[in-house]
């Protein structure tokens, strides 16, 4: 792929993935060791440089269960500062869209913006923003293989002479099924659970009911997108009881590599499994609600309009087809009248509930 000119305006600068190995950390974090915990670079270039290793072992994650697809990568450059390496494959033997993206980067901002971002620091000055994450969204090609967003990151704001005037972690990771197997949904809270009490006692609870709270299509009378996971935002270290800093980047961490424990083994299981035009077209409907959520009420994709960046990569979480059917509903006892019994918030971690051991049709 060869590079190409910048565009007017401010769109991206589009640039060959094999003319640069990273465009956004410097030397000495492009090459940091991350075994070793007495490095003492600053957390920084430190979770910058994590990032990329994430997005590199999700990639490797997807192609292998794929079972052939591999991904599409494009780097690109924003406007005023940073970018992102976007990696995307289509039309797989398992999946009909993966998206692993990366960014990295910042510039200067209003405090105005700033405020936007997430930060609750007051300040009349124009800051200095860094935010670096990856964000994978991943539409099976089976209806029986639920759809999975995750998403970590990290915002830092300083003042134009360095001064830091704040720093948070967000992240999260989230199952949106197409057709109703509530032992999946087990499995997923149980594993996340897990991650989240090797760091802090509360903060199953806490993230869950934010993850119910946040996925959720307001104007479809509160319909959950599906059936949760976790959610965070606005994780400062050390404050209102929460992690410190290293602790908090522990935890990033956790929820990175989550994917593989908590979505690897739904997939192993379902991906066999027997589906027709009925199952399909379940797929379309949830696709449809999807969609309609990211366009509508997602932070990450304001932030991506917001911040110039690539529109592709902002748009990456789209299915590759959907449906919007018409005043849709089913009959009790039908295999999709149970998936939408299943988008209210549950207790999915103390097990399948009564309700749900009953067959459907």
């Amino acid at each position: 792929m060869s590079s190409q000119a910048p565009l007017p305006g401010n769109a991206p600068m589009i640039l060959g993935s094999n003319l640069l190995q990273d465009p956004f950390l410097g030397p000495a974090a492009a090459t940091l060791d991350l075994s070793r915990p007495e490095e003492s670079l600053p957390l920084r270039p430190r979770v910058g440089r994590w990032m990329q290793v994430l997005q590199d072992t999700l990639t490797d994650f997807f192609e292998q269960r794929d079972g052939g697809g591999k991904f599409q990568e494009d780097a690109w450059l924003r406007p005023g500062g940073g970018g992102g390496v976007s990696r995307v494959l289509t039309d797989g033997g398992t999946f009909e869209k993966v998206g692993v993206n990366r960014f990295a980067g910042g510039g200067e901002i209003p405090a105005e913006m700033a405020a936007r971002l997430g930060s609750d620091r007051t300040t009349t000055e124009q800051v200095d923003f860094f935010a670096t994450g990856v964000s994978v969204v991943c539409h099976p090609r089976s209806p029986m293989v639920p759809i999975v967003h995750m998403n970590v990151r990290y915002f830092q704001l300083n003042r134009p002479d360095g001064q830091l005037v704040d720093h948070w972690f967000g992240g999260g990771l989230d199952l949106t099924p197409t057709h109703p197997h509530p032992e999946d949904a087990v499995h997923f809270h149980q594993t996340l659970r897990r991650i989240c009490m090797e760091h802090h006692p509360d903060y199953y609870a806490r993230f869950k009911a934010w993850c119910d709270r946040y996925f959720v299509n307001i104007h479809r009378d509160n319909e959950n997108r599906g059936v949760g996971g976790i959610f965070f935002d606005n994780l400062r270290p050390g404050e209102n009881g929460d992690l410190e800093a290293e602790e908090a980047f522990a935890l990033v961490r956790g929820v990175g590599l989550a994917m593989l424990e908590a979505y690897g083994p739904i997939v192993d299981r379902r991906k066999p499994m027997p589906w027709g035009a009925r199952e399909k077209e379940l797929q379309l409907v949830r696709r449809g609600r999807y969609a309609e959520f990211n366009l509508v009420h997602d932070r990450g994709t304001k932030f991506g309009l917001q911040t110039h960046a690539r529109i592709e990569s902002v748009l990456m979480s789209m299915p590759p087809s959907a449906n919007w059917g018409y005043n849709l509903s089913w009959p009790e006892g039908t295999f999709e009248h149970r998936l939408h019994q299943m988008l209210p918030p549950r207790e999915w971690a103390d097990g399948i509930p009564e309700e749900f051991l009953t067959p459907v049709r």
